[in-house]
């Protein structure tokens, strides 16, 4: 089986030059004709009573493989015609040059992200979701910032997607202060993307509150994403009205306020697009449209070179012919 496969790996991109003379195959219609009439013809036949006596009698070994001789005869002829449609291979380089998109992740790890409107809440869909889309792009360079009352860069953009990931599955509540700072999120995934040189730079800002803390305005690092030439996508992610959260004696209803108008006014002046997910499939819907608007590009090129390969064909051809000429003045001695 490993023989037949590799066989057929090397003659899938075998191309012929003259495909034309495959016609030459029809002849083998009558060839084929011709020989069953003759052997029918030359066949001697005796008119007796009774088959008894012969019942017992075999053909001679050498008259039950005179089949070999006309396989052989037709086995060169097939291959004579393969060698001069002129068979040839294809040798292919492919140059494959990537335009890769450098994506930052920011992520709000504020109290309320542990509201359980998303099961189990809000921050364990958001990662689950953030992993996948990370796994969808595999040639671009991805970071990751988190922020609450404060923001720092948990992983730098890189194309080292296994290290990412781990990062991201280590992000939980309480690492750092309390709140939510839209602004110093937005600033510090700016910082990543500032010496960047590739064409397209995008920011994911993801969130679930109002701006009640930080140093740096929202409105003012949405500017400056602009002037780096930074796209900012804004997810506000929850659904409307009191939803559950996890109080310390059992489960507890809280508001839920997105700072809507904020989001939209980031999207807008970066060239982004503001979406709002109520629900874990609508996040993943959002990230999948995020994922098919930012496509990376890739540009290929194939150099191809053909070489014509008729001499094993044409070897096996002769070798058929002479077994068919063996066959026929040796060993079987069939008149012609």
């Amino acid at each position: 089986m490993n023989f037949l496969s590799d066989l057929f790996h090397i003659l899938k991109d075998v191309t012929f030059a003259r495909p034309y003379y495959f016609l030459l195959l029809l002849l083998l219609i009558p060839l084929i004709g011709w020989q069953i009439w003759k052997r029918q013809k030359l066949q001697a036949t005796l008119n007796i009573s009774t088959l008894l006596p012969f019942e017992k009698m075999g053909k001679k070994g050498r008259v039950r493989y005179y089949w070999i001789t006309y396989m052989a005869e037709i086995l060169a002829f097939i291959f004579i015609v393969i060698a001069i449609a002129r068979p040839q291979s294809a040798f292919k380089k492919h140059n494959i040059e990537v335009e890769g998109v450098d994506i930052v992740l920011a992520l709000d790890i504020s109290g309320s992200m542990k509201a359980m409107d998303f099961k189990p809440n809000r921050l364990g869909v958001t990662k689950r979701v953030a992993a996948e889309f990370i796994e969808s792009r595999p040639t671009d360079r991805i970071g990751l910032v988190v922020y609450a009352g404060e923001a720092y860069t948990q992983c730098p953009v890189t194309t080292d997607h296994n290290t990412l990931l781990g990062l991201l599955e280590k992000v939980k509540f309480d690492i750092i202060e309390d709140g939510t700072a839209i602004g110093d999120g937005l600033g510090t995934a700016i910082n990543r993307l500032r010496d960047s040189e590739a064409k397209t730079k995008i920011i994911i800002l993801l969130t679930d509150g109002v701006n009640n803390r930080g140093y740096l305005d929202p409105y003012a690092a949405a500017e400056i994403a602009k002037n780096e030439n930074i796209k900012v996508y804004t997810i506000g992610c929850g659904s409307n009205g009191q939803v559950p959260y996890p109080g310390p004696v059992g489960t507890v209803f809280i508001d839920s306020e997105i700072d809507e108008s904020l989001m939209k006014a980031i999207a807008t002046e970066t060239g982004g697009t503001y979406f709002r997910a109520t629900n874990s499939e609508k996040l993943k819907d959002i990230y999948n449209e995020i994922d098919k608007m930012e496509k990376t590009i890739i540009n290929e090129t194939t150099f191809e070179n053909k070489a014509d390969i008729f001499h094993p064909f044409l070897t096996i051809a002769l070798a058929f012919f002479l077994t068919f000429l063996c066959c026929k003045y040796l060993f079987f001695k069939i008149n012609p």
